[in-house]
């Protein structure tokens, strides 16, 4: 509010000017004096500039988070009513009286309200009629919006810290959102009475921070108000559906539950899974032994992507580095894991 005081303020002069002259020009003028003609048109500008900036910035917030369709068919449907209203106005114009001097501005008030009411209703209808007689070119657009747009993060997202590095390198385009209960949230962990648990939310709230001081990523923090909803997934799905936005996010069962209604999920494990390196039965690798496997005389290992390298028979070889073959690649809901043998098992030549 404080950045709009200005415009706002002028508006109320405008009124209280427009205010004044409908007074002194009606008949009432001439039943008061000047100077109460005088405070109620002060009066009734202030009042209607205040509703009317009221209205301007809800609107605005509005309109921020409108998809282009939306905002094209609300603004087609202000031009039909407008047009409407101004050829209905002629006709009144001509009656006497107050009739004839206001009725014209009252006629394309009250249809452009019916029209918007109407539109807001059946929203989706027009929608869809838009895209049928554009044959889809208008729903062409509104997906390219939605991909280049926002998308919002949950909190283990952030907790996990990946997302700003994916951020940074220009990977996630478009506005990344945090909710402001998701925030909350984060809070909430951070002073958790359990020292885990404080520290991830910790590390969440860091890294928010980085991300807002990283000037490669744009990142917002906005409030919604989502009444009777307490849980922060329910909350966060509800306001993905609304925006028409995907959530970035690693939680397994949000994954689930947004698939099940249809939100669109970009998850940063898949993408961990997808860019690792791709190897082959057979194929030559060096593995630093660091720890025993689960099974007798196993060791075990990691790439630098963080892939698991299980060692068959390779126990004795822990805190060494060896030059394994790779023999089978499983892949499980956790990620990928590579069994391999020494190649001097497998007589391998160099």
């Amino acid at each position: 509010m404080k950045n709009n005081w200005k415009p706002c303020t002028i508006l109320v002069i405008l009124l209280c000017l427009v205010c004044f002259g409908i007074y002194s020009q009606s008949n009432l003028a001439v039943s008061i004096s000047s100077p109460v003609l005088i405070a109620i048109s002060i009066l009734s500008g202030i009042l209607t500039g205040i509703i009317l900036n009221f209205l301007f910035l809800k609107l605005a917030k509005n309109v921020r988070s409108m998809n282009f369709s939306k905002l094209f068919l609300m603004l087609l449907t202000a031009c039909i009513s407008s047009i409407t209203g101004g050829l209905l106005s002629f006709s009144i114009s001509a009656l006497p009286g107050w009739l004839g001097h206001y009725g014209p501005i009252l006629i394309v008030i009250l249809i452009f309200i019916l029209s918007s009411i109407i539109f807001s209703y059946r929203m989706e209808a027009f929608i869809d009629l838009a895209n049928r007689l554009t044959n889809g070119k208008l729903q062409i657009s509104e997906v390219a919006e939605e991909h280049e747009s926002t998308a919002l993060l949950d909190t283990s997202v952030i907790i996990d810290g990946r997302i700003a590095d994916i951020a940074h390198c220009g990977f996630v385009p478009g506005t990344l959102i945090v909710p402001n209960f998701i925030l909350q949230e984060l809070q909430f962990i951070a002073d958790s009475e359990d020292a885990q648990r404080r520290q991830r939310g910790r590390r969440g709230l860091e890294t928010l921070a980085n991300m807002q001081k990283d000037k490669d990523i744009a990142i917002e923090i906005k409030e919604f108000k989502v009444p009777n909803i307490r849980e922060a997934d329910a909350k966060l799905l509800h306001v993905a559906l609304e925006l028409g936005c995907p959530i970035l996010t690693n939680d397994y069962n949000l994954n689930k539950v947004a698939e099940l209604q249809g939100v669109r999920i970009l998850n940063v494990n898949d993408l961990t899974n997808a860019v690792k390196s791709i190897l082959l039965p057979g194929e030559k690798l060096i593995v630093n032994v660091i720890q025993e496997g689960t099974e007798i005389n196993q060791g075990v290992g990691y790439m630098e992507d963080g892939t698991m390298v299980v060692v068959e028979n390779g126990r004795p070889y822990l805190g060494q580095e060896i030059d394994v073959v790779v023999t089978k690649i499983l892949q499980t809901a956790a990620g990928r894991m590579i069994f391999a043998r020494h190649e001097k098992e497998l007589g391998v030549k160099r």
